[in-house]
């Protein structure tokens, strides 16, 4: 039995693309989650020892290769000092319940970040969060409820049209922006792709997955080489959801970074990806007062 188990695990970790979204989209609901059969198999590796089962060891070399050669680079150390052509950012959900929008500006900017990334900005509060940037970032843009503060220039801001079809009240959710670095242009997008709920049928992805393929034929379309992609994209990148942004912008190489819920963080759905670039580690920030944990990228440029 705990050979068939463990059997399976390695089936669902290797073949996971495999698992049909037709229904419920169990595929993506698993994928939202695949960093964590990784407990499954520690789970079934105690019981092997507990019985002795000499069969379910060997077993569960499956599944940990599977998941090592999934997973395993996220878990190596950082990588070389930073670079003259690195870019450091973060990106926040700061929740439009935060009750410190100063505390939680002030936090980001204590990072050091080249850029900042922030969606949820609602007022009053988006008042607060520019004043308390301002000293330390002269530059923004702010379009409906994201925005992105800079160090460096801006220009050619414009809103991002990622609504889905289904929605029918105002809702505008996505900018692009250029940022003007002392070593070239790059495309900065600022996203937040629709909610999911996780229910009884299922996951309900339909909204996410409809936005991620808008985004996705905007990033296609950018002309400027180098790109970059911040958000709360509502998803990891494992998910077949994110695929349209996946599939042409690379994600983080090294770092977990889980986000969301901040109390209990199960996954990240907080979202830098490059193209053009690597994103060479990931890692979360201290917590704020929003309900997601800050995340903070290094972005090396070709």
């Amino acid at each position: 039995m705990l050979a068939a188990l463990a059997v399976l695990t390695a089936g669902l970790l290797a073949f996971h693309r495999v698992v049909p979204n037709s229904v419920g989209r169990l595929g993506s609901l698993l994928e939202a989650f695949l960093p964590w059969l990784g407990l499954v198999v520690v789970v079934l590796l105690g019981l092997a020892l507990l019985r002795r089962s000499a069969a379910a060891l060997v077993a569960l070399l499956l599944p940990v290769a599977a998941w090592t050669y999934l997973f395993g680079g996220l878990l190596l150390p950082g990588g070389a000092e930073p670079g003259a052509r690195d870019l450091l950012v973060v990106q926040h959900n700061v929740s439009d319940e935060n009750a410190d929008p100063a505390g939680t500006a002030r936090a980001l900017a204590d990072a050091g970040p080249d850029v900042i990334a922030l969606e949820e900005l609602v007022p009053p509060a988006l008042t607060v969060y520019e004043t308390t940037l301002a000293p330390d970032y002269p530059y923004r843009a702010v379009r409906g409820t994201v925005g992105l503060w800079s160090k460096h220039p801006l220009t050619g801001t414009r809103p991002l049209d990622i609504k889905p079809r289904g929605i029918t009240e105002d809702w505008s959710r996505g900018l692009r922006t250029v940022v003007h670095t002392p070593y070239g242009e790059i495309a900065a997008y600022v996203a937040h792709l629709p909610s999911i709920r996780v229910g009884a049928s299922g996951l309900a992805s339909s909204w996410r997955d409809e936005s991620a393929g808008l985004l996705g034929k905007a990033l296609a379309a950018e002309k400027v080489e180098a790109v970059i992609l911040l958000g709360d994209l509502n998803s990891t990148v494992d998910d077949r959801g994110l695929a349209p942004l996946t599939s042409q912008m690379n994600v983080a190489e090294r770092g977990f970074a889980f986000s969301f819920p901040a109390a209990f963080p199960l996954a990240r759905i907080d979202q830098v990806m490059a193209r053009s670039g690597t994103v060479g580690d990931i890692r979360t920030l201290p917590a704020t007062g929003s309900d997601h944990l800050p995340v903070a990228a290094r972005i090396t440029l070709d």
